[in-house]
Order: C-alpha cells, then structure tokens, then sequence
C-alpha cells in the first residue's frame, strides 16, 4: 500500500522556518490497521452529529477496500462496547494476549513539552450551534453507516494494543472525529500511538473538529480544521488522503464553500 504521507518539519538552514513535505510510504497491510475514531450515531452536537453522517460513507468505503487489501479494521465507537456483547468483532478484541506494554494510559492529554498550544479554542467544547446544544452522552453505538465485519475489530482503550502485538501491527491509520479532542487524546488515538512508537498517519480529509467559530482564531469551521490538521503535522504524525486508496478526490464537505482548503503550503 503506497501513500503520500505529508508533514511539517523546520528548515535544517533556518530553524524559524517550516517546511511542508510529503515523502512516499509503503505499508505492508498484514501490518497495517485502520482505526475509526468515535464515529458515533448520534453526537450531542447537532452540527457534529450532521457532518458524521456526511463522512461516514465515504469511511466505510475506505475501509472496505483497506480490507479487501489485508488491512486490520478497528472499530472504536468509545463508551458503547455494551452494544457489541457477544459480536465476533468484539470477542476479536477481548480474546488478545495482554502485551504487557508500560506508560499506557487511559487519555494522553496536551503534552506541553512536545506540542504548542491547539491553535483553536474549543475551551466551549466546540459547539456552533445557536443556541448550543446541551453536553452530555447521546451515543449508544458507531453509525450504521459503516459496516462491521466479523473479520473486524471492536474496542476503546488499550486493549487494542494487545491486538496490535498480537497481530504484528506496526503502521496505524486513524480516521474519525474529533482531531482536537478523541483522535488525538484516546487511549488508541494519535498521541499514545505514537508515543507507542507505531507508525501513525491521520487521515486528514476523513476528519472533524469541535470548533465554534464565535471563539479564537475566529475562523470559519473548516479553516479551524485544517489548523488543527497542521497541529499535527507539525508536532506529531504525517497524514494521508483517502484518495490515495480510493481514487478520485479528497473528501470535502459540503458546508466547506472555500476556494480551496488546506494544502500543506
């Protein structure tokens, strides 16, 4: 499986400058798994729940053809594994030998010494909507939108990494909602993964954050995203398309009424 992995690294002649690149990467699928981050049925956003439903088909096909390619699919729907009791996809999971890795932990939050600030303030939890949604817990499952195959795998924390030794697991891909908050704090998002020393890569057009524009940097929604894409560049994983797999374009939004989004420039 080859793809363009870019990210952002400092100018070796200026270190005050950064410099975007995109180097091509092989990833050998029976060592490759893809993680579906929190793609639930229903969000407490009304706007967040809306553009789940808009992505989530074009993230089942990816995985469907990263399956038929080798790749392990992870389904991690956090905090509804009580609706899977008993599915093949969940006992795949439970059934790993423990790995017996150290320094994992249950949220890998803001690491100050690796990472700037976020660039966006999602200190509101990131709602648009006027008037705000109520917070709380509206999910009781991922979307039914993307399938689960019994070859599949289902969980939400650090059992995941057994699967990973069990299965030989070297390159992760992540996918999902939100890249300011889950993607990159949960137990298999993108800080713990790569702090696990996992080959990880973002997909950065199957992607979403909690962000209210009416809150710094007062950017449009989409723009606010793609600052939070650069954040992770920068400090830690490159990221991919999902057309590189597929075919076509990157996925866009509809709401995204830009000229043009963020192209690593």
């Amino acid at each position: 499986m080859k793809l363009n992995a870019r990210r952002v690294t400092r100018d070796p002649a200026d270190c005050s400058r950064e410099v975007t690149a995109v180097e091509a990467v092989e990833l050998p699928p029976e060592r490759t798994a893809a993680v579906i981050c929190d793609m639930w049925d229903r969000h407490w956003c009304a706007a967040a729940t809306a553009r789940v439903a808009e992505m989530a088909p074009v993230v089942d096909g990816l995985v469907s053809r990263l399956r038929a390619d080798g790749v392990l699919i992870v389904h991690a729907p956090s905090d509804t594994l009580d609706s899977y009791r008993g599915h093949p996809a969940r006992e795949r999971a439970l059934a790993a030998r423990a790995c017996g890795r150290e320094g994992l932990l249950a949220w890998m939050h803001h690491d100050p010494g690796r990472e700037a600030v976020l660039p966006i303030d999602d200190s509101d939890g990131g709602c648009p909507c006027s008037p705000a949604c109520r917070e709380g817990k509206a999910w009781t499952r991922q979307i039914d939108a993307i399938r689960i195959d019994e070859a599949d795998v289902i969980g939400d924390g650090v059992e995941l990494y057994d699967v990973y030794d069990a299965r030989g697991i070297e390159n992760v891909l992540i996918m999902g909602v939100h890249a300011n908050m889950c993607v990159l704090g949960r137990p298999f998002g993108i800080r713990q993964s790569v702090t696990q020393r996992l080959a990880t890569f973002l997909v950065r057009d199957l992607t979403d954050t909690m962000y209210n524009p009416r809150r710094r940097p007062w950017v449009d929604h989409f723009t606010g995203t793609d600052l939070i894409v650069r954040h992770v560049e920068t400090y830690w994983c490159p990221t991919v398309t999902s057309d590189q797999v597929l075919g076509g374009s990157p996925f866009r939004f509809a709401g995204d009424q830009r000229a043009a989004a963020y192209t690593g420039a």
